[in-house]
């Protein structure tokens, strides 16, 4: 089963927005640095059941770790 988590005023989080919410880190931030869309972006950080494809993900973790200075990793996130 898929874990949520819901932050704020009842809002549901994937693991990675969740993630974000927790170091204050913008969504617009991690559109900026990973060159995705907004739609994307936002799927990824609340719909917890959405995988991004591999390109994405690569690119989602990267932002993670530049913007948050932790070492994680794609299984921090989504299932593997």
């Amino acid at each position: 089963m898929d874990e949520v988590i819901e932050m704020g005023l009842g809002k549901r989080r994937s693991k990675y927005g969740a993630f974000l919410d927790r170091r204050n880190i913008p969504q617009e931030r991690i559109r900026e640095i990973t060159k995705l869309g907004r739609d994307t972006l936002t799927r990824v950080c609340n719909n917890p059941s959405y995988y991004p494809n591999g390109t994405s993900m690569r690119k989602l973790v990267d932002a993670a770790r530049k913007l948050s200075g932790e070492n994680v990793s794609a299984d921090d996130f989504w299932p593997m």
